[in-house]
């Protein structure tokens, strides 16, 4: 299949597993946030595409200047599961589940969740939940000791005074686990807070944010109905929502309305989510045909070009590039519609336009560089590789790009960078043998000491990763 860089990844019709356990998820994605290499993330459900991270940028930076972190380049990834969640897990990044868009009727709803997360941010609850669990495990370690003595000299006494050892052992441990669990509800709260002061800062209502955890709530209230409340990492449903229902709606800014062009971009990037993810039938279900609104129409044109016929789906995305011309994303889609359609010359045009118009258009650019490299003219490898160079300036980690920027080089011939590029997208897929193998081979090529040269060595030196052959 060909790359689809801007569209969403991994491909729909090709499920990914998404973990199930929020423990599971976080390390995933705790370890794609490190720059580590593919292979050694394993199977992250993240999904890419320019307008979907563009409206998440807009919802955030607002919220982030009045943190306080509008210099600290946070971005929002996109995790394909469709359940209602966000979570961060470091400074840099917050994570957002494609379901949490698709749900929220408003974008009200969406940035309040944002503004949850960038009150752990700004409230540095990571690191300080970090310090507390190397507390808890040196306390747990001495608890551990304490209570293996208990055994041993309960052994020598009798069954019943080694009973009493375990008994050390466990009753600390869990008294060092509810802490925990009471230190992670505070600051829950301390984020819902912060949440409601940052909304309130930027003249954004703050009951989107009181409707995400309603939400919430609602769907959790039975399976919490019997639950511990000193076992649980968040406040109590019912609870939470209360005290921030009584903070949210001392706001000033609590009945404002979500602006009408930024409900549209919503509702656009809601269709086209539904679009890509959801069966064509679905589609159809959500957004009939009596439906003539945009989004409804978008929704359409990307399910007919994904399940039905090209010719169709083309029609149906010119009706609405007619509809409003200087959207980039419509131009972008009959693009990629093309592109994967095997007509890739006829793609370069509306990819052209759709990087003209694009804010940030490093994830289309990549596009229609592949677009250009796949027409087969070798006039156009210069223009790809400038376009690939520019747009890995921006978006680093995309291995896809560093091959269609080794493709580029090999059409001019360029021997020597199209090694190093595909060393490159090799390290970025997680094959490290590969990457190093690919960079000797281009540091032989390359003049001895130059940028270039450097970048090839790094890569020729790259350290196995666990569980990897030595060559």
């Amino acid at each position: 299949m060909p790359l689809r860089p801007s569209a969403l990844l991994p491909d729909p019709r090709r499920p990914v597993k998404a973990a199930r356990g929020a423990l599971a998820v976080l390390t995933a994605v705790a370890v794609a946030a490190s720059g580590t290499p593919a292979k050694a993330q394993g199977s992250i459900p993240t999904i890419r595409d320019a307008e979907t991270e563009q409206l998440l940028r807009d919802y955030t930076q607002p919220v982030l200047r009045a943190a306080g972190l509008a210099q600290q380049n946070i971005r929002v990834a996109i995790i394909n599961d469709r359940n209602f969640n966000a979570f961060v897990m470091d400074g840099r990044r917050i994570f957002v589940n494609a379901g949490t868009i698709m749900e929220s009727n408003t974008p009200n709803e969406v940035i309040g969740v944002l503004a949850h997360e960038t009150g752990h941010i700004a409230g540095g609850h990571l690191s300080r939940l970090r310090e507390q669990l190397a507390s808890a495990q040196t306390a747990s370690i001495i608890a551990m000791l304490l209570g293996l003595g208990a055994v041993v000299a309960g052994a020598r006494a009798g069954s019943g005074a080694s009973n009493a050892g375990v008994a050390a052992i466990l009753a600390p441990q869990e008294a060092i686990r509810r802490s925990l669990l009471s230190y992670q509800r505070n600051q829950e709260e301390q984020a819902d807070r912060a949440a409601v002061r940052f909304l309130t800062a930027t003249g954004q209502s703050t009951k989107g944010l009181y409707d995400s955890f309603k939400r919430l709530s609602d769907q959790t209230l039975y399976a919490a109905r019997f639950a511990d409340p000193y076992q649980q990492s968040h406040p109590m449903p019912a609870e939470r929502v209360a005290a921030l229902e009584v903070v949210a709606k001392q706001s000033p800014t609590w009945n404002k309305k979500d602006p009408p062009e930024l409900q549209l971009r919503h509702d656009l990037v809601r269709a086209k989510l539904y679009g890509f993810i959801d069966r064509g039938e679905s589609v159809g279900r959500r957004y009939p045909l009596s439906d003539t609104s945009l989004p409804a129409r978008y929704a359409r044109a990307i399910a007919t070009y994904r399940h039905g016929d090209l010719r169709t789906a083309v029609a149906q995305i010119d009706s609405l590039i007619q509809a409003m011309p200087n959207n980039p994303y419509f131009h972008e889609l009959k693009g990629q519609a093309l592109l994967e359609g095997g007509r890739p010359r006829e793609a370069i045009a509306p990819l052209r336009r759709a990087v003209q118009l694009a804010p940030t258009p490093a994830l289309i650019q990549i596009m229609l560089a592949q677009a250009l490299i796949a027409a087969g003219d070798k006039a156009y490898a210069d223009e790809a590789a400038a376009l690939l160079r520019i747009a890995l300036s921006r978006e680093p980690e995309v291995p896809e790009a560093y091959a269609q920027l080794a493709m580029a080089y090999g059409r001019k011939g360029d021997l020597a960078q199209a090694d190093l590029a595909s060393a490159q997208a090799a390290f970025y897929r997680g094959d490290l043998r590969t990457a190093r193998q690919l960079a000797s081979r281009a540091k032989t090529r390359l003049p001895v000491g130059s940028p270039a040269w450097v970048k090839a060595d790094d890569l020729a030196n790259v350290k196995s990763m666990p569980g990897e052959k030595s060559n």
